[in-house]
This record gives C-alpha cells, structure tokens and sequence, in this order.
C-alpha cells in the first residue's frame, strides 16, 4: 500500500465508525503524518483524492475553517469519472441515454406516488416559454428541470448520479442542436412532453409519469441520430 492510501484507509475507516462526521474537520496535517509515519506529502496527496471525490473541502490559512472539513458531494467524483470517460468515448452516448432513462423514469414514477405539490415545476417550465432564448438558454432550464424531478423521488443516490451525468447529457444535446432542421419547433413539441409528465406527476400516475419520461428522452435521442 502506497503512503498516500495509508492516509486514505485512516480516514475511511474514521469514517465508517463515526470518528469523522460531516461538519468534522480532518486532523492536522503533522498530525496525521506523525500518527501514520508517512511524509506531510503523502497527507497533502491523499487530501488532494479526498477533495477531487468531493469528500472533502480544503481552505487555507490559519482560521477556523482553515484545514480539510468533511463534506458530502458524491456528485463531485462520480461527474468527474463519467466527464473523463466520456472523452475517452468509453461510454458511449447511448448508454448514457439508456441510464437516463432507467434514474428518470423511476424516479417519476416514484414522485408520482407521493401526489406532490408540483407548483415548482410548473414554475421552471413557465421560465422555458420565454421567447427567444438560445439552445444554451434553454439546455440550462431544461437541465435544471430533470434534476429537480430526479431530486423528487427522495433518492440521494439517484439525484447524484443525475447530477453527475449533467455534461454529458448537455454535450450531446448541444452537439445535436444545429443539426436539426427547426429547433424552435422542436422546442414546442419538449415543452409539451415536459408539461405532460408533470401533469402526471402531479396527479399521482406514476406508470404514465414513467413511459412519458422514456418517450421523451428516448424521442429526442431519435431525432437527433436521424439528423446526424
């Protein structure tokens, strides 16, 4: 085991026992290289993966929020494995498709089931209806959108794992935008969809919530493959 991974086994198991919370800080730097008989660089190295995880967050100086401070952001790491992956073209835009189908469609269904106030999606999608706004405009509204429906399923792990797939989704969106013949029709026919599901949502119909994700998702990826 390398002296950085030392440290990183450390706090792990600080971790699993409930030693390090979030909130917590970690402990000094000297002080863990002193507990571990590794070098400061092995600390800083390992401090350095826990921050690229989103594990932790590091400020310096000498205050109170100076050091390393437990967080909790999994969206961090697992974005930045898929960004890398993606421009490997490992993942291909398919599967990606696919996964976002799979965490959309349930957690739809899922929100579905608890009947709930959907006043907040009508209010992003109203911000979609604004004349005029450019693909990267709508892309934005259009992002926040899915996240906030992924989020409402209560799933910690699917509304991280949406999270993460953000730059992917909005390359090949992007990417698919000049290449259709009327964007602003296309846009009319999205906005439409989007109002569907959260009708269905809100009216506790998770099976339709469901299949109008997929159809929606799936639709789009369609057209854009045939204007390719």
């Amino acid at each position: 085991m390398r002296a950085h991974e030392v440290v990183l086994h450390r706090i792990e198991q600080g971790l699993t026992t409930g030693r390090i919370r979030v909130g917590d800080r970690l402990p000094a730097e000297r002080a863990l290289a002193e507990e571990l008989g590794v070098s400061r660089s092995s600390v800083r190295e390992a401090v350095r993966v826990l921050e690229a995880m989103g594990v932790v967050r590091t400020a310096v100086g000498s205050g109170p929020d100076s050091g390393a401070t437990v967080i909790a952001d999994p969206a961090t790491s697992i974005g930045s494995a898929l960004r890398l992956h993606m421009a490997t073209q490992f993942l291909p835009i398919p599967d990606v498709v696919q996964t976002r189908v799979l965490l959309e469609s349930w957690a739809a269904s899922a929100a579905a089931d608890t009947r709930p106030d959907v006043t907040h999606l009508h209010a992003q999608l109203d911000a979609m209806d604004a004349p005029n706004l450019s693909p990267e405009a709508f892309h934005m509204l259009d992002e926040r959108f899915h996240l906030t429906l992924s989020s409402m399923a209560g799933n910690v792990l699917v509304e991280a794992m949406m999270a993460s797939l953000g730059d992917s989704i909005r390359g090949y969106i992007l990417d698919a935008v000049p290449r259709l013949d009327d964007w602003a029709a296309v846009t009319v026919g999205l906005r439409s969809e989007h109002r569907a599901i959260v009708q269905a949502i809100g009216s506790g119909r998770g099976t339709r919530a469901a299949r109008l994700v997929r159809e929606h998702i799936e639709g789009f990826h369609a057209l854009a493959r045939t204007n390719r």
